[in-house]
């Protein structure tokens, strides 16, 4: 029986995460399975991955063949390269404690990486809201500079049409006693 860890499909349209299981290679994507190691929910960011580490290496020391997306997911989380070493090791190109450190060093440097990458998600979605603040402000600004300039230009007319009626009445009262 040829075996494959795969992804199978949950959730709602639109909004998918999978469960990382154990099938037979003839069985459908939803159908049957052997064994569930894990879950996958790409819908966050970074994606995130819950995986049996000790089950999923057992699963593909055992010769279960990994689809593309899987074998990302579990050269991503170590699993391919605890393979490789425990492979060393059974060659004799090293012994167990110093697989055991060069793995431990890798996952070290991979958490190191995943904290970076959540430290500039969070920095650039920041200086985004400043940045959006910030031209919000001008906008603002550019709004009352153009709304002082029409009151301004407002208090001018009201200003020149109150001079203009001052001036006409004594014209007018000038003109009055001449038309007698």
């Amino acid at each position: 029986m040829a075996t494959k860890i795969r992804l199978q499909r949950h959730g709602r349209k639109g909004y998918a995460y999978y469960h990382i299981v154990i099938a037979d290679s003839r069985a459908p994507r939803d159908g049957k399975f052997i064994e569930r190691i894990g879950s996958y929910n790409p819908n966050t960011n970074p994606a995130t991955v819950d995986l049996k580490f000790d089950r999923a290496l057992y699963w593909v020391e055992t010769g279960a063949q990994p689809t593309d997306t899987v074998n990302t997911i579990l050269s991503n989380e170590g699993v391919l390269l605890k393979k490789h070493l425990l492979g060393g090791v059974r060659k004799g190109a090293f012994d167990a404690a110093t697989a055991e450190k060069k793995f431990e060093a890798w996952k070290a440097d991979k958490e190191k990486n995943k904290e970076g990458i959540k430290v500039n998600a969070v920095n650039a979605k920041a200086a985004e809201a400043k940045k959006r603040l910030d031209a919000e402000k001008e906008a603002n600004k550019a709004k009352v500079a153009e709304l002082a300039k029409k009151k301004a230009e407002t208090l001018e007319a009201e200003v020149a049409a109150a001079a203009e009626e001052v001036a006409t009445p004594e014209v007018e009262a000038t003109e009055a006693p001449v038309a007698e």
